[in-house]
Formats: C-alpha cells, sequence, structure tokens
C-alpha cells in the first residue's frame, strides 16, 4: 500500500487508550497504536501523534472544580499517555520524542515548533502531550492547532466510534453514519467528533479531517493510503 500523506497528526482520543476497561491504560491498545505508527514509520510517513487525557481525567465533567484547574490536571493527564504511548514505540524501535506545552524537563521536550518539525524531517516521531498549555481549549484545538504550525497534510482522528454520526450511536441506534462532510457541516449541526474552535481552526487552514474507530486492526494504516473508512472532512 502506498501512503497518501507524507507527514501526518494522529490524535488519539485517551478513551481509545483504554480499550474496553475505559479507565487507565490498556496495554494490547497501545501495542497496536505502535505496529501502527512502525508501519507508518517505514513506509517513510512523517507522524506527529496528539493524545488526549480522558481515560485519566476529563475536565468538563467536572461540575465543582474551577475550570481552569480542571484543565490544568487534564492536560497533566495527556502527559502520562504521552510517556506510555513513547514507551511502546520505542519497544518497537521507532524513534521517539514527547513535546509537552507544559514545561517538564526531566521526562520531556517543551514544545518548540522548529524542533518538532526538525524530528519529523529526521524520521523521529514526535508526541504532542500537555494539550495547547492553555486552560479552556479542548486537545482536537490542539491538534488543529499544531497541523496548522507543523504543516500537516491532514489529522486523523482515531477515536472509540468508527465514523462521525448524526447522533451518539450508542444512545440512538438510528443515528445516520456519514462518509463525507465539510468543516461547515461540522459547525452547523453542531456534530460532537470535534469542538468549535477546533473544527474552525481547521477550516480556516484548509486542513482535511479524517475520523475512524482505533479499535479495528489497521485502520490508521488504512486512512493514510486513503482507503474510505470512517468520515472525511474538508
Amino acid at each position: 500500500m502506498e501512503p497518501k500523506y507524507k507527514r501526518i497528526i494522529l490524535k488519539i482520543s485517551g478513551e481509545a487508550l483504554a480499550g474496553s476497561k475505559g479507565f487507565g491504560l490498556n496495554e494490547e491498545m497501545l501495542d497496536m497504536v505502535a505496529r501502527q505508527v512502525k508501519q507508518l514509520h517505514e513506509m517513510g510517513v512523517q507522524v506527529a501523534v496528539v493524545i488526549g487525557g480522558g481515560n485519566f481525567w476529563r475536565g468538563r465533567s467536572s461540575k465543582s472544580m474551577d475550570r481552569a484547574t480542571a484543565d490544568y490536571m487534564g492536560m497533566l493527564a495527556t502527559c502520562i499517555n504521552g510517556l506510555a504511548l513513547q514507551d511502546a514505540f520505542e519497544a518497537k524501535s521507532i524513534p521517539t520524542r514527547v513535546q509537552t506545552a507544559i514545561e517538564m524537563r526531566e521526562v520531556a521536550e517543551p514544545y518548540i515548533r522548529r524542533r518538532a518539525i526538525s524530528h519529523l524531517e529526521k524520521g523521529i516521531v514526535v508526541i504532542f502531550s500537555g494539550g495547547t498549555g492553555n486552560p479552556f481549549f479542548s486537545t482536537d484545538t490542539t491538534a488543529a492547532l499544531r497541523a496548522a504550525e507543523i504543516e500537516a497534510d491532514i489529522i486523523l482522528l482515531a477515536k472509540k466510534v468508527d465514523a462521525v454520526y448524526s447522533a451518539d450511536p450508542a444512545e440512538d441506534p438510528g443515528a445516520q453514519r456519514y462518509s463525507r462532510l465539510t468543516h461547515k457541516d461540522l459547525l452547523d449541526r453542531s456534530l460532537g467528533v470535534m469542538d468549535s474552535t477546533a473544527a474552525s481552526l481547521c477550516m480556516d487552514n484548509h486542513i482535511p479531517i479524517h475520523v475512524f474507530g482505533l479499535a479495528e486492526p489497521d485502520n490508521v494504516i488504512k486512512a493514510v493510503c486513503g482507503e474510505p473508512i470512517g468520515t472525511i472532512i474538508e
């Protein structure tokens, strides 16, 4: 299979890394992601990963806590996931760097755009953790921002659900499944796959998004090779 894209942002939700457990880290999921990233690395694709933290903490679900404090806790959760992914990647001999938007020099590099691009050009996988470093922004917005900054060809949105639906398919069996949408559709129809800030940023910078399920074997490879899985947003 030939890759359709040269440089990608792979956005992985924290919930997807938890697997069926719903909380924490599932080592089988980490291994499955690492195996696919290794294959992409061998195909010559430049891979940057943005990781969520919902498998440990979701700030918006807290009703009593200060929102900024809750968001900072969520950013730290993404750093835990980033280090776990780095370990899984390096176990498969994939050269990897974790860059965090909140400095923690003992365990990761601070996010520096030019350094990130330099790593990618040398064939090193870069994991972006710590969100944007600011509260009130989601990791979807981080993915959109980093994609614009490093001039990625596409954002691959790997989630627990296998596509974009008109409603949550777990709650509404009659939810309509979409194969193609525009960024404006996401905004106009309030489809919950990505928040409005992230969708607007992708629309303004002409960044396509491919939404698919992470649990299906080789879906990341299929998406990079342009196979019609999940939902394409452009």
